[in-house]
C-alpha cells in the first residue's frame, strides 16, 4: 500500500480560505478517489498560511479490474436460426470480445445480447496525476487573483508543489500561460525560522520534516498550541484571556509557528468602554484582551498577540505592537471624548447626509418611517406610556455618525447606548438603543426589555417593507439587506418576549405607508409585495418551527397548512399561536396522544372532503337534522359534537388545546361505533340529504380539529 502527499505552496493565503479550502477538500477528494476505485485507509488535511496539503495513506498500487456488462442489439437480430448475424460479430468486434462469450439477457424490453467485458485497472500513480489538477483547480472561494501571463485563478499565487507517492515524485504540472509549477519533493520552511527549502524523502516524513523547518502543519494542533500559550500568558499577568472563537480560528490560520506575546498599554486608556478596546484589539489587531477574572467585563493593562516570528525576537515584537496600540487607543479617546461633547440627539441632523438606499433616501428618513412603525406597534400592544419608545426609535440611529463609530462600525448601538446616558437620557431609553441590533447573530442574545424590542421589530419591518418594496428580493445565497435574519429576528423576539402581534395586520399598515410615499420607485403593486412579504415570513417560521423548535416538517405542515390560506393566515395573524400549537403537536406525538386520536380525524377529515360543509363552521346544531337519523350511532355521534362545542370554544379562547385533544380522545370511540360499530351507517348513502347530514357530521369533528391542526397534513407514525 503506498502513501501520496500533495502540498500546493503559495503566497500568504487569506486566512479563510485555509479552512474553506480544505473543508471542500474533505468532501471532494474521498468522493473523487472512489469514483476512480480507489479507497485509501484514511485521509489527513492540512494547511498554514503558505500551503494546503492532503496526505493520503493505504492506496492500492491500483485500480482493482473491473467487470463491464454492455448491452448490445436484440438477440433476433444478432441470431437467425442458432447462428451469429452480422450484427452480433460487429458488436463482439467492437467490443474486443469472442463472439462466443456473448450472451443472451431477458430485460423489460425483450432479450438482448451482452458483451461481458474485463478493465484492467489503471496504476494510481497514473489516476493520480489526471486528479491531482482537478483538485487544486476546482476550489471555490472569494477573491481569486490572476498571476504572471495566465489564466490559472487561485486565491494568491501558487509557487511550488509537492506531489509524492511514497518517495517517488509523480509529474504532476500545473501551467499558468508561460509559466508552470511543476511537482517537486522540494517544500519550503518558516520564512524567517528555516528559509531554506526543505526536502521531503517519503511521503509518510511530511509532517516530521516540516515540524524540524518550524512549521506546524495541523490545524487543530495549531489551533490548540495557541489557545494554551494565550491562557498560559493570561494567568501569568494574573487575569484571564478573552478568546473569541472567530479571533482563535483567523489567527490559526495567520501563523505557521505560533509564539504568544503579552504587551502592555498604559493604564489610562482603561477609562475607555471596555467594548471599544476589545473591538479595537480583536477586529483590527488581531489581539486577544486580558479580563481580570471570568464572566468580567473589567480589562486589565494587557493584550496578547500571537507572533509568526523569531520567538527570541518577542522583546521588538511587543515593542511594535505596544506602539500601534497606544496609537490606535489614543485615537478612540479622542472620539469618545469628542463624541461626548455633543448631546447625541445632536447627531440627528447629519443622517440626512448618510444614504439607507439610493431609492430610498437617508438614514434620517428611515428613522422617521420606523418611529411611525413602532408606533403602530405600541398600538397593536395597547402600550400606554409610551415616551422610552419613541424616544429611543427616534435615537437609535443617532451613533452611526458618531467618530467612534465611523472609526469602529461593529460598535453601533453599543456607543449609542453610552452616549445616551452621557446625554442625559433614562436608562430605558439608552438600553434599547442598543438592545434593538440584537440579535446580531446566530445565537445572539434577544432584546430584553420592550422599548428595545419594539424599536428592534419596526427597524426590521421597516426594512423589509422597503427592500421588498423594491422588488429586491434575496435569492438563492444572495441577501445583502439579510432580510432572512430581519425576518427571522421579528419572529423569535415575538416569540421570545410573547408578544401579541398581528403581523398580518402590522404588513397592512406599513405597506400602505409606503406605498403612499414611495409609488414611483415601487417594483410591486400593493397586493403582490404584501403576498411576498407574507410568503417570506410563513417560510421564516416554517424553517424556525424545523430547526430550531425541533418541530417535524409534517406537524409545521399541519398547523401553517399546505396551500390553505386559511392557516396561514392564522399563523400571520397570531405568531404566538402558531409557535404553540406545533410545539403542542409534537408533545403529543413524543407522548404517544396523538396517535389515538389521528385515525379518527383523519378518517373523518378525508371523507367530509366529499361533502360541502365550509371548515370554520362548529355548531351542529344548525347544521344537522336529527330527524334523518337512521341508526342510533348517528344519534350518539351528534350527542357527543354538541357535548364538543364549548370544550373547543375554551380550548381557542385560551389556547388550551390539551382540553381540546382530551375532547376529541373522548369522542372517538362513538366515531368509531358510526364507521365500524353493530349500528354503523354507510356515510355516502343514496339519499342525498341523508348523505350530506352524515356528511356534515364528519366535517363538524373536522372542524373542530382544524381548531388545533390539519390533520390531513400529518402523516401516520
Amino acid at each position: 500500500m503506498a502513501t501520496f502527499l500533495l502540498e500546493v505552496g503559495t503566497e500568504e493565503l487569506p486566512a479563510d480560505f485555509v479552512d474553506e479550502a480544505l473543508e471542500q477538500w474533505r468532501s471532494r477528494i474521498p468522493q473523487s478517489l472512489a469514483a476512480h476505485y480507489l479507497n485509501p485507509e484514511s485521509i489527513e488535511f492540512y494547511g498554514t498560511p503558505r500551503r494546503l496539503a492532503v496526505l493520503i495513506w493505504g492506496l492500492p498500487p491500483r485500480q482493482p479490474d473491473q467487470r463491464e456488462d454492455i448491452k448490445g442489439p436484440p438477440a433476433q437480430a444478432a441470431f437467425k436460426d442458432g447462428k451469429p448475424t452480422k450484427a452480433a460479430e460487429g458488436f463482439a468486434q467492437k467490443q474486443g470480445v469472442d463472439l462466443a462469450s456473448l450472451e443472451i439477457r431477458a430485460t423489460e424490453k425483450g432479450d438482448f445480447v451482452f458483451a461481458r467485458k474485463m478493465i484492467v485497472g489503471k496504476p494510481t500513480a497514473e489516476i493520480l496525476t489526471q486528479l491531482v489538477p482537478e483538485w487544486i483547480t476546482n476550489l471555490e472561494g472569494r477573491r481569486f487573483m490572476r498571476w504572471a501571463d495566465g489564466d490559472l485563478r487561485f486565491p494568491r499565487p501558487i509557487r511550488w508543489l509537492v506531489t509524492l507517492l511514497d518517495s517517488e515524485v509523480l509529474p504532476i504540472e500545473l501551467v499558468n500561460g508561460s509559466q508552470s509549477c511543476r511537482g517537486d519533493r522540494l517544500s519550503q520552511g518558516h520564512r524567517v525560522l528555516h528559509p531554506q527549502p526543505v526536502e521531503i524523502p517519503h511521503a509518510e516524513e511530511y509532517v516530521r520534516v516540516l515540524d524540524a523547518a518550524s512549521i506546524q502543519v495541523n490545524v487543530e494542533k495549531r489551533r490548540s498550541l495557541i489557545e494554551r500559550q494565550v491562557e498560559e500568558a493570561a494567568a501569568q499577568m494574573g487575569g484571564v484571556a478573552l478568546i473569541n472563537p472567530d479571533l482563535l480560528e483567523e489567527v490559526t490560520n495567520l501563523v505557521e509557528y505560533p509564539t504568544a506575546v503579552v504587551g502592555k498599554f498604559d493604564p489610562e486608556f482603561l477609562e475607555l468602554p471596555p467594548e471599544v478596546i476589545i473591538t479595537e484589539m480583536e477586529s483590527h489587531q488581531r489581539y486577544f484582551p486580558v479580563l481580570k477574572q471570568v464572566g468580567s467585563s473589567d480589562l486589565l493593562p494587557y493584550f496578547i498577540t500571537v507572533s509568526n516570528g523569531d520567538p527570541d525576537k518577542a522583546n521588538i515584537i511587543v515593542a511594535g505592537n505596544e506602539r500601534v496600540i497606544r496609537a490606535r487607543l489614543s485615537d478612540g479617546k479622542f472620539f469618545f471624548n469628542a463624541d461626548r461633547a455633543h448631546p447625541l440627539e445632536s447627531y440627528l441632523p447629519k443622517l440626512e447626509t448618510v444614504t439607507f438606499q439610493a431609492d430610498l433616501g437617508s438614514v434620517r428618513a428611515k428613522v422617521d418611517r420606523l418611529c411611525r412603525v413602532a408606533d403602530q406597534i405600541a398600538d397593536q400592544l395597547k402600550v400606554k406610556k409610551r415616551q422610552d419608545i419613541q424616544r429611543a426609535a427616534l435615537l437609535c440611529k443617532a451613533d452611526l455618525v458618531t467618530q467612534m463609530v465611523g472609526e469602529f462600525p461593529e460598535l453601533q448601538g453599543v456607543m449609542g447606548e453610552k452616549y445616551a446616558r452621557a446625554s442625559g437620557e433614562s436608562e430605558a431609553v439608552a438600553v434599547a438603543i442598543f438592545e434593538h441590533y440584537l440579535p446580531k447573530g446566530a445565537g445572539d442574545r434577544l432584546p430584553e426589555t420592550l422599548a428595545g424590542q419594539v424599536v428592534g421589530l419596526a427597524d426590521r419591518l421597516d426594512t423589509l417593507v422597503s427592500i421588498f418594496g423594491l422588488g429586491m428580493l434575496p435569492t438563492g445565497s444572495s441577501d445583502p439587506f439579510a432580510l432572512r435574519r430581519a425576518a427571522n429576528a421579528i419572529v423569535n423576539i415575538t416569540w421570545a418576549a410573547n408578544l401579541s402581534l398581528n403581523l398580518n395586520h402590522l404588513i397592512e399598515q406599513v405597506t400602505t405607508d409606503f406605498a403612499q410615499s414611495f409609488q414611483t420607485v415601487m417594483k410591486l403593486s400593493l397586493e403582490e409585495l404584501r403576498q411576498q412579504l407574507q410568503d417570506f415570513f410563513l417560510q421564516r417560521i416554517r424553517t424556525l418551527l424545523q430547526e430550531d423548535r425541533e418541530v417535524d416538517y409534517d406537524l409545521v405542515n399541519a398547523v401553517l397548512g399546505e396551500n390553505d390560506p386559511e392557516y396561514a393566515e392564522r399563523a400571520l395573524n397570531d405568531l404566538l399561536d402558531v409557535r404553540d400549537r406545533a410545539l403542542f403537536l409534537q408533545s403529543i406525538r413524543n407522548d404517544g396522544t396523538l396517535e389515538k386520536i389521528y385515525e379518527t380525524v383523519n378518517r373523518s377529515s378525508r371523507l367530509a372532503a366529499q361533502g360541502d360543509l365550509n371548515t370554520t363552521s362548529l355548531e351542529p346544531t344548525s347544521l344537522v337534522n336529527p330527524k334523518l337519523f337512521q341508526q342510533p350511532s348517528e344519534q350518539a355521534f351528534y350527542n357527543a359534537l354538541v357535548k364538543l362545542v364549548p370544550q373547543t370554544q375554551i380550548a381557542r379562547a385560551k389556547r388550551d388545546y390539551r382540553k381540546l385533544v382530551n375532547a376529541l380522545a373522548d369522542i372517538a370511540p362513538t366515531v368509531s361505533q358510526f364507521f365500524d360499530g353493530p349500528q354503523s351507517v354507510l356515510v355516502m348513502d343514496s339519499d342525498p340529504d341523508i348523505r350530506r347530514n352524515r356528511l356534515n357530521l364528519l366535517g363538524l369533528l373536522r372542524n373542530h380539529a382544524r381548531v388545533l391542526a390539519d390533520f390531513g397534513a400529518i402523516v401516520k407514525a
